[in-house]
């Protein structure tokens, strides 16, 4: 009897229970329904609220007839929709819907600081058009989009958003025309014009010009060397947050991309001259670049030669779209500039969000540089007293060199690859002067005394045998040949040649 009452209680406690749940989720169902369809009809009512494009008079093609040539219907109904919610009349709610996701990773003052940043995209091709579309999906709301290029059919094979459609039109045009259909709110300046130096105060000042917001961030998506190294000093110099691109072509490993300092990027071309320009213009570190450490090998991608007959068109340079730009064909896979925008805008969200990033640190040499610097110095004084008759000790204290850490830097990493050229030790490494002067290395300016030094009189090498170089070749003019061989001779006067071709873009008075 007592087993019988036993299973009736526990049989009405699990009917009970099953009755909850069942209640709960007809509640919970009900609710979803019941979000949804207010969900609907607020969508429903900002639908509607936009006139009929076929309409007369309709705004859409006053408003962007200067913008993107060629509407169809489509268009007409999305630049109406971003009017709309630009003009505040999207509803918030369906915006952070569709930013739900951000929401909950970033928090919601992270998701803010996004949706109220302004970022600034320079070159807006393969790599800077993922990274434009992933920061408008993301939640940025003012896009200016820098680029001088059109879409051709050879971009749709790395283009983010272009279609066919867009063939032939300028590619900062075909992304607002895309972009505005999935992310109606974000506002975009378009600046359709090729990035230099002296266009930069427009082409990077405040959103609405003076007085306006200043970027929070500039992306360099440039593929052209001089452009981009006048981007990069200028953001350097004017303290604007910068992250740069270095190359996505001939690449195919996407887990060989990294994000570090531009002190730290490798086995690049385009990252390997930048790096080498910008030491030679005093910036060593402190600009974030996304980069590959592929290296490249038989069987993989190179750069391709212009053809033959296009050298029988004319001059070659005249191929290219603009004066100073490439001309030889990038092979690129498709994939890879993708890989490298997402990875400039993850790093722009995750900083304008505040959300913990822990990237690769870069060389802490600048204590090293300095003391190199000032080993040189000493050495200076100390040829010009052996290389000038009659002159004082006193007269060389204070020697000035024309030589910046940036330089040193640049001789010990980039050209030296902090080796010595005498033996290849990598320790205790120092920079000096290879040939004895001809006559006085000192050059006297309104009382300041200086070394008439070149970048590329000077050689690496470890300290004892530069204490030894300095005896017996600079002091006492033994030949060169006399104390290396040949080899090393053969093979600091090719450095030398590198050193000189680059020394052209450094800024240093005349000795003349």
């Amino acid at each position: 009897m007592s087993s019988l009452l036993s299973q009736t209680s526990s049989n009405s406690k699990l009917q009970l229970a099953a009755t909850a749940a069942v209640s709960a989720a007809v509640a919970a169902a009900a609710l979803l329904s019941y979000q949804r369809l207010q969900q609907g009809e607020r969508l429903s009512r900002l639908k509607q609220s936009i006139p009929d494009p076929t309409e007369s008079g309709c705004a859409a093609e006053k408003a962007v007839s200067a913008h993107i040539p060629k509407l169809d219907k489509e268009d007409e109904y999305n630049i109406l929709l971003a009017q709309r919610a630009q003009a505040g009349d999207f509803d918030d709610d369906l915006i952070l819907e569709q930013l739900a996701r951000n929401r909950v990773f970033l928090g919601p003052e992270g998701l803010e600081k996004l949706r109220n940043a302004f970022v600034i995209i320079v070159g807006v091709g393969g790599v800077g058009s993922h990274a434009a579309a992933a920061l408008a999906r993301s939640g940025v709301s003012k896009l200016r989009l820098v680029d001088f290029d059109q879409v051709t059919l050879s971009s749709l094979n790395r283009h983010a958003v272009a279609t066919l459609a867009d063939v032939g039109i300028p590619k900062v045009q075909c992304l607002q025309r895309r972009l505005m259909a999935i992310t109606p709110w974000v506002r975009f300046d378009l600046r359709g014009e090729k990035f230099e130096g002296k266009v930069a105060p427009s082409l990077l000042e405040s959103w609405e010009g003076e007085g306006g917001q200043k970027p929070d961030f500039v992306i360099d998506a440039i593929d052209n060397i001089e452009s981009k190294v006048e981007l990069l000093k200028y953001c350097h110099d004017h303290d604007i947050p910068v992250i740069s691109s270095m190359g996505a072509g001939t690449k195919s490993d996407p887990t060989r991309i990294m994000v570090g300092d531009i002190g730290t990027s490798t086995d690049d071309g385009l990252s390997r001259t930048t790096r080498r320009r910008l030491k030679l213009l005093g910036v060593t570190a402190g600009i974030p670049v996304v980069y590959s450490t592929e290296k490249m090998g038989e069987g993989k991608a190179a750069l391709l030669p212009v053809a033959e007959e296009e050298f029988q068109k004319g001059q070659v340079g005249d191929l290219g779209p603009l004066p100073d730009f490439r001309v030889r064909i990038l092979p690129v896979l498709g994939t890879m500039p993708a890989v490298f925008g997402y990875t400039l805008a993850n790093h722009i969200i995750l900083k304008i969000a505040g959300y913990p990033l822990d990237y690769l640190a870069g060389k802490a040499r600048n204590k090293m540089y300095d003391g190199m610097l000032a080993y040189l110095q000493s050495t200076e004084e100390k040829i010009a007293r052996s290389t000038t008759p009659g002159l004082g000790d006193n007269t060389v204290i204070g020697l000035k060199v024309p030589v910046t850490p940036g330089d040193i830097s640049y001789l010990l990493e980039e050209v030296y690859v902090g080796k010595s050229i005498v033996t290849g030790v990598p320790t205790k490494l120092v920079l000096i002067r290879w040939k004895r002067p001809a006559e006085s290395s000192m050059l006297t300016i309104e009382a300041q005394n200086s070394s008439k030094l070149r970048l590329h009189d000077l050689v690496c090498m470890t300290k004892d045998e530069a204490t030894r170089h300095l005896k017996e070749v600079l002091q006492e003019g033994k030949p060169l040949e006399d104390l290396y061989g040949r080899d090393v001779v053969e093979a600091v006067e090719a450095k030398q040649r590198e050193i000189e071709k680059e020394e052209r873009h450094r800024r240093l008075p005349s000795f003349r």
